[in-house]
């Protein structure tokens, strides 16, 4: 029986809602991507704007996606337009995210080469004025939701893995207003270092990746709330933004996607357990 036959492939097609003419048309495909990586990624938050660009650039090398969101309408026009992705709808917010992305992975040859997790953080407010509750709320989606997606995929890690985290510079630099991105992402800057501590040693390394402020319609809608509450100009409220760096604009989506591309290289593995900057100059601190 081929792999595209084996029971284990056509449950994973089951549980990501996959035709079995589908999932072997996709399964064909990634294998004879010429010139592609060898393996699998796996992107959390991929309907997102960075996940979306992640994407792109990784089937752009030959890597079939097993692209993890919780929208399955999303999902299935990311599928529709590229057949080295596959959709796995789960909520990385549940333990239940765990087995859906381990049963969609079983219909995959090969480890998994890449792991990305791109998820947006849901919360925002100063200390006086977020909800309790919903800081809680974002720490289970991104440090809780970074751990589903590791237990998820680590009986496939291999040396050479990569295993990928975007976390806010707030998380460093913490501002007054920002209660959410700085208190969460500081957890996932330290919970990163944990499992760079522990899988180093098996030749998987981890990386991650901080950008500040970016070009994307997330900030765009952000930028139109502040300016709403504060009675003052959207432009004028943006530009508050790009002065944040020394460069004078605001990093794209595709520009912190390519950093992941990056990260496929041989030679990346010196960058293990470090922490990337993608903020345009707009980190103040040394180190």
């Amino acid at each position: 029986m081929t792999e595209a036959g084996s029971p284990a492939s056509q449950r994973a097609r089951a549980a990501t809602g996959l035709t079995s003419d589908e999932g072997a048309r996709r399964e064909g495909a990634a294998s004879s991507a010429p010139g592609g990586e060898r393996g699998i990624g796996v992107v959390v938050g991929a309907t997102g704007t960075i996940g979306q660009a992640v994407i792109r650039r990784l089937t752009g090398r030959g890597l079939p996606v097993l692209a993890v969101a919780r929208g399955r309408d999303d999902l299935d026009k990311l599928a529709a337009a590229d057949e080295l992705v596959t959709p796995c709808p789960a909520d990385i917010g549940s333990n239940d995210a765990i087995g859906a992305i381990g049963l969609a992975l079983a219909g995959f040859e090969g480890p998994v080469r890449m792991a990305v997790f791109a998820a947006g953080l849901p919360v925002r407010g100063s200390a006086d004025t977020i909800d309790p509750d919903a800081l809680a709320v974002g720490s289970n989606i991104k440090v809780g939701g970074l751990l589903r997606l590791l237990h998820a995929v680590r009986d496939r890690l291999v040396p050479g893995s990569r295993f990928v985290t975007f976390a806010g510079s707030l998380g460093l630099e913490p501002r007054a207003h920002e209660a959410g991105p700085g208190a969460v992402n500081a957890a996932v800057f330290n919970l990163m270092r944990q499992i760079s501590l522990l899988y180093g040693p098996r030749g998987v390394t981890t990386h991650t990746l901080s950008p500040g402020p970016a070009d994307t319609p997330r900030l765009r809608r952000i930028v139109a709330a502040v300016a709403a509450e504060r009675g003052a100009a959207e432009e004028d409220v943006w530009q508050e933004y790009v002065a944040q760096n020394s460069l004078g604009r605001l990093p794209t989506a595709d520009e912190l996607a390519w950093a992941v591309e990056m990260l496929l290289a041989p030679e990346a593995g010196i960058l293990h357990g470090s922490v990337l900057y993608l903020d345009a100059g707009g980190h103040r601190g040394i180190g």
